[in-house]
This record gives structure tokens, C-alpha cells and sequence, in this order.
């Protein structure tokens, strides 16, 4: 799957989509109590502030037609499929998933992200 197969309008729409969730998923999480987590958006770029300090940043690229997810552990690509999924370009593996897994790791405890 190359960038060009969706509009720019497209994947800004969708990109927007994938950081509206993760935004909500973190106000739920407040509202529940269930964990602190600091979230501040500017554009593209989502920063995600733990309680322990750490951070991942969630950048959306727009000339890739790609979201970018930089964790502890490293950095992942993540391009948009025509099933709607962000596959990462290196293994495949689901956007949410990806993100809930290095946001359990830095948290200490099962955080669980998805499209909605």
C-alpha cells in the first residue's frame, strides 16, 4: 500500500479520527480514575504524559500519509490500510495495539487503546 492510494483529505480525516480516540480514551480513564495521564495536542502531534514521568508521542505525517508512534522502547510507522486498520511498515502490527502495549509498559499496568 503506497501513500497515494487515499486523498490527502482522506488521511487527514482519518489520522484526526485515530487522535480524537485516543484523546477520549484518555479522558475516560480520568474520569474513571483509573490513571493521570497528562494529554496535549497541537495539530498533528499528540503528547502523552504519564504519571511516572514518561511520554509517547503520537505525530501524524502528513507528506507519508503515515502516524508515527514514539515510545521508550523506539519509534514505529504506522500507514493506513484499505481495510481502515495503520499497519506498521516494518511488522505489521495494529496501531491500538501497539500503542496499548508500550502505554502498559511505561504505565505498569494494562492500558487498553482502540479506534472507538
Amino acid at each position: 500500500m503506497t501513500a497515494s492510494a487515499f486523498s490527502d483529505a482522506e488521511y487527514l480525516q482519518r489520522a484526526s479520527a485515530a487522535l480524537a480516540a485516543i484523546e477520549a480514551q484518555v479522558d475516560r480513564w480520568l474520569d474513571e480514575d483509573l490513571i493521570d495521564i497528562d494529554s496535549h495536542r497541537t495539530g498533528g502531534l499528540l503528547e502523552l504524559a504519564l504519571p511516572n514521568g514518561s511520554k509517547l508521542i503520537v505525530n501524524t505525517q502528513p507528506p507519508l500519509h503515515e502516524i508515527w508512534l514514539a515510545a521508550k522502547a523506539g519509534g514505529y510507522h504506522f500507514r493506513l490500510q484499505p481495510s481502515g486498520q495503520w499497519l506498521d511498515t516494518r511488522d505489521g502490527v495494529e496501531f491500538f495495539q501497539r500503542l496499548s502495549e508500550q502505554a502498559s509498559a511505561q504505565a505498569g499496568k494494562p492500558l487498553t487503546f482502540s479506534a472507538g
